[in-house]
Formats: C-alpha cells, structure tokens, sequence
C-alpha cells in the first residue's frame, strides 16, 4: 500500500468519525430534551395532581343559609371571618377531649379587613360570651329562627345542634354586629389547626409561667404533669392545640386572656409563613394540610381561590398587621360590647381608615395612602359609577321608630366626607328598605350613599334634590343602634378610632412575650 493510499484511507475514517460524533451529539440533545420535556410534564401533572387533592379535601357550607339582608360589599377591600370550631367529628375528640357526638362548637373567631391598599390588615377578635343579636339563622329543616337579643356570639355556631356546627349563622351575625359585608368564611378544626403547625416546622411562642394539665382541664383533681416551661419556645401540633386552647392559670383566667395570646400566636404563624416565601410552592403543603379540616364558603371553594386568596396577602408587611379585640367589659360573667367605640371601629374598617388613621382605601405607595396618581386613576374608573363623598350633599330622613338614627347615619355620612344639611323625620316611619332618592345627573351621588350606608335602594326623582330615607334595613346593620336615646351624636368619625383600642392592638412582628392575659 502507498503512502497516498494510506492517507486517503486515513481521510475517509476521519471523515466517518466525524459523523459519527454528530449523530451521537444530535443524540444526546435529542435525549436532554426529551428528559426536559418529561420532566416539565411530571411537574406540570404534579402541580395539577395537587390541585385536584386540594378540591377535594375541602368542604363548603350551604349558601342558602347566608341572610338576604345583607350589607353592601366593599369596592376592594375584604372581610374574612375565621372561626375555630372545636367540633368533636372526623377525629377531633381525640385531639380535644369530650364526646365525639357532641354539637359543634366554637370558642374564637376574629374578622380579618384587608384594606383596599392590600398593604394593610387588622384582624378583630369577638369573644365567645358577648351578649349581642343573633338574628334569624336557617335551621336544618329548611325553616328560620327569630332574632334573639341578649344572647351569647358563640350560641350562633350551634343553632341547629348539629354536629358541624352552623358557620352560615355565624357569619350573619358577625354582619348585623358590624354591619360590614363579610366576603368570605372559614371555619378550621383542631386536626386542621394541628396539622397546619406541624407543616410550617412549628410556631415560635412564649409561656409567661409553668402550666401544668389543671391550668387545661380544671376539672383535674391534681395539679399533673407540667405541659410548657415559662419562656419562649416553639410549638406544634398537640402542644400548639393546648397553648391556644388554655385559659386557666394565666392572668385572670378569662377568655378574653386567652384571645390576646391567640392574637399572639396568629402573629407569630403568620410571620413564620411570610419567612418561608409566600409562593405557590411553599402555600400547596400548607392549603393541603389545612383544607384536610377546613369548611369554607362557597365562594372560597376550590384550591385556585384560596391559593389566590393567600397570595393576595402577600405585600402586607408584619408591621401592617395588627390584631385588636372588639370593644368590651364585662357584665357580670359575661361580656358587653361598648359603644361608641365598637361603632367607631367598624366605621373605620368601613371607610378603609387604619387604627392610626390612615387613609388605605386603595393607594399603591408604601405607606398606604397612595399618590395623586394612582388615586386619579382609581377616580377615572370608577367616576361613571359613584361621586367623591366630599362633593356630595344630602338631607337624612328617619323612616323607622328607631330614636336617633337619622343622627347616627348622619354621623356616618359626614365621617366620610359627606356634607349633611339636614336630618328630620320621615312622613312615615314604617319603611323596611332603606331609599336614596335622587334627581337627574345625581345617580353617582346616590351610588356613593349606598355604599357608605352599606345599604340603599336607589330611585330617580324628577325633582334636583338628594335625600335618604332610612328604613329598618339599616336599623338592622347599623352598630349600637338602639330604641332608647340617642347615642349617635357621640361617635367619633371612622379616623378617631378611640385611643385606647389603637393602642392596645397589637402587630404581627411585636414582641412575643408582651401583653399575653389581662390580670
């Protein structure tokens, strides 16, 4: 063989090789992705394999149970109610204690407003002894209760003595007390709570002295073993059950104590949360664990609305939100409201001011008040639906036997802005809806009304004038209204939250040791 022969043939090997390297590299590609592309499908299928898990593990309480006499929704903001039942079903008792077909029950419950900034949150506790209106609750044979005055809030849950309890109850009478629109309802078991803590890797908490099982159970003849250690430390499961659930032994042993060192405990789940990453993948494990012994109105129904629903919440910082329990005193062993400062908070979550005062009604700056363009922007959009409150002038007129509540809506009008040139009473004092009347060019004015009232039917005159008759609707929702004398002319506007409930609310980064009991 000659040397150019050898060359060739050296060549046309070369050659070969070549190719060969280039299928095999083509191959290689080829197989990454295929390998990519599976990969996306399994997580693709994972996460939709976890949303049908989620559907499936929550439950909803019928809707029909929900009052038609409701107040009007917020634009932007929510209310949430959250209710904690300690029904003994489905593997509770053994959590909890007591008889497995027992009634449900729910000893604490907290309305959440997210303000329309969506910067800012305040959760206010109710507790369970408050002697308030229960008003008419659907039973479980299709028929309704009448209102009952001078009854306890926690009496609400167990209309119908069902097992699951009665949260559509509940719900409307959080609505009557507040007479602010409660959007969404969620009601979590122990075995939810329990489960939900162990998720997270437990919640950081502190015990302001030794607790033994007595200070759980009074009903023990002894003392027991000790249960949690005075400091801080950090809970879950079980034990995280029993330090929200224990009221003896600590301050004065009531169940307005044991709110505070719940409010405690909330704040510090949330921030934990908030340090793990509020992102789909971080909430999945958590809405599994929680929906397992979650009951949720209809509208909260499906994975897709509550993850939703928690990502909404993400950009308020801990600072933002705060805790605050409704007005009270007590009336002998149980508990009263006070008015005018109940009145004055809700009037404030109504009118989206903060506890401080702060205007966070929609706002995109850090603060929550919002700049002058974003707030040109919100008033373009919405101008061919309401008018701003400080361009708007109506005369109140009371349709009902109600005393003083012309004066009462009156204050609330003027809280917002609105100017009030009057109030008088009706030619007749039977009307059940409440009617805004409005002339042509003034349907705007009149929306607005509705809104800040939380109730109102709308109709056209021929006539130029504004005016609102109030009717037994808004009696029903309007906060500390009462039959006597008149209370309104005293109720500070929705920015005067009173001092001393601004000042005993607390935050979700404060200090985890300070004000846990009264006493």
């Amino acid at each position: 063989m000659t040397g150019s022969h050898r060359a060739a043939t050296t060549t046309r090997r070369g050659t070969g090789g070549a190719a060969r390297d280039r299928r095999s590299g083509r191959t290689r590609i080829r197989i990454v992705l295929a390998a990519a592309v599976s990969l996306l499908v399994l997580v693709t299928a994972g996460a939709g394999w976890a949303y049908l898990r989620l559907n499936g593990n929550i439950d909803t309480f019928g809707a029909d149970g929900i009052s038609d006499h409701r107040p009007a929704a917020a634009s932007d903001g929510q209310n949430v109610l959250v209710i904690g039942s300690d029904a003994r079903t489905a593997g509770n008792s053994e959590l909890g204690g007591g008889d497995k077909n027992d009634i449900g029950r729910s000893d604490t419950a907290f309305l959440l407003h997210v303000y329309a900034d969506h910067r800012h949150a305040v959760a206010v506790s109710i507790p369970r002894d408050t002697l308030l209106t229960i008003p008419p609750c659907k039973l479980p044979d299709g028929s309704w209760t009448e209102t009952r005055h001078q009854a306890m809030f926690n009496e609400a849950y167990t209309v119908g003595s069902t097992a699951e309890g009665n949260p559509a109850c509940t719900q409307n009478t959080v609505e009557k007390l507040t007479g602010l629109r409660v959007d969404h309802t969620v009601v979590v078991d122990f075995k939810g709570f329990s489960a939900l803590t162990e998720v997270v890797g437990g919640v950081e908490v502190c015990v302001p002295q030794d607790i033994y099982q007595k200070d759980l159970n009074p009903g023990r003849a002894t003392r027991g073993k000790r249960l949690f250690a005075q400091g801080v430390q950090t809970v879950s499961g079980q034990k995280a059950l029993d330090y929200v659930r224990i009221r003896h032994g600590i301050g004065d042993g009531s169940d307005i104590g044991r709110i505070q060192r719940q409010q405690a405990f909330v704040g510090s789940l949330i921030k934990k949360v908030k340090s793990d990453g509020l992102t789909p993948t971080k909430l999945l494990p958590l809405a599994d664990a929680a929906t397992t012994s979650m009951t949720v109105d209809p509208g909260l129904g499906s994975a897709d609305k509550l993850v939703s629903f928690a990502m909404s919440l993400k950009d308020i910082d801990l600072n933002d939100t705060r805790f605050v329990t409704v007005p009270w005193r007590y009336e002998g062993a149980r508990v009263a409201i006070v008015e005018p400062d109940a009145g004055a908070l809700w009037a404030a979550l109504k009118a989206d001011r903060t506890l401080d005062g702060q205007d966070a009604g929609g706002g995109s700056d850090a603060d929550g008040k919002g700049t002058d363009a974003s707030k040109s922007a919100d008033a373009s959009k919405s101008a061919d639906e309401e008018a701003p409150a400080e361009d708007i002038s109506v005369t109140v007129h009371n349709g009902t036997r109600v005393t003083g509540l012309a004066a009462r809506a009156a204050a609330v009008l003027e809280a917002s802005g609105v100017t009030v040139t009057g109030t008088a009473t009706a030619s007749s004092q039977d009307h059940r809806t409440t009617v805004i009347e409005y002339g042509p060019g003034r349907e705007a004015e009149a929306r607005t009304l509705a809104r800040l009232l939380g109730t109102g039917e709308l109709r056209s005159t021929t006539g130029g004038g504004l005016d609102v008759v109030l009717g037994q609707s808004y009696a029903d929702q309007a906060p500390g209204t009462s039959s006597g004398a008149d209370s309104a002319t005293a109720s500070p506007a929705p920015s005067e939250v009173p001092a001393e409930v601004a000042e005993g609310a607390r935050t979700a980064d404060e200090d985890l040791c300070a004000a846990l009991s009264y006493g």
